[in-house]
């Protein structure tokens, strides 16, 4: 498993490759925390958050969870986890750029996924 700080390190490379124009208004940036963080709808200790875009008094910002990244992806070579990364941080952002536009398609295709993530699990 990559440490955090060449998670770190990985992350950063992939927002330096995107246009400063979707970190507009992003105003507490992009973090990676070492926590792990289990979702709130998880049925079976089986569904991670392993990031948030978050809106609140404190601004907009991003947090990425690398104990989540670790538990969902532990044998990711480099290369996996920078893929893994542009997937999770373009998401994240895409609420970001969403929000900024007063939409929500994200938000609603994330509730499809969680439906379906109930549906496997027999819950929905």
């Amino acid at each position: 498993m990559l440490s955090i700080d060449e998670v770190n390190e990985l992350l950063d490379e992939v927002a330096e490759e995107l246009p400063g124009e979707v970190f507009r208004d992003l105003n507490g940036g992009v973090s990676l925390l070492p926590d792990t963080k289990l979702s709130e709808y998880s049925l079976a200790g089986d569904l991670y958050t392993l990031g948030e875009y978050c809106r609140n008094q404190m601004g907009r910002y991003i947090n990425i969870y690398y104990g989540s990244i670790c538990a969902v992806y532990p044998g990711a070579t480099r290369e996996q986890m920078r893929a893994r990364l542009k997937e999770l941080l373009a998401h994240e952002l895409t609420h970001h750029l969403e929000s900024l536009a007063g939409e929500r398609d994200l938000e609603v295709q994330d509730a499809i996924d969680l439906h379906e993530y109930k549906r496997r699990r027999g819950a929905d």
